[in-house]
């Protein structure tokens, strides 16, 4: 898997990398990761750029969200095995 680049964003780390035709956008936040793979064949040709701008605002802020679902969750885990 190689690092193709890093997308800068205050709420979390953006990172895209490149294995196997595949395009995965990797978000981090804290201990918690979420990723997305596309395929290099459902794209138009416009590369690294043509995932950066499928990452607007608004997903962003759903992947941020979710993240804060995520830690929710495994709180009411830890809590329930207490």
């Amino acid at each position: 898997m190689r690092v193709i680049a890093e997308l800068p964003h205050p709420s979390c780390k953006i990172t895209l990398f490149n294995m196997n035709q595949k395009y995965i956008v990797k978000f981090e936040l804290g201990s918690f990761e979420q990723s997305y793979k596309l395929s290099e064949m459902d794209l138009t040709g416009g590369g690294a750029n043509e995932v950066f701008q499928l990452l607007d605002e608004e997903f962003i802020a759903t992947v941020v969200d979710r993240f804060k679902l995520m830690r929710d969750d495994f709180s009411a885990a830890y809590i329930r095995q207490q």
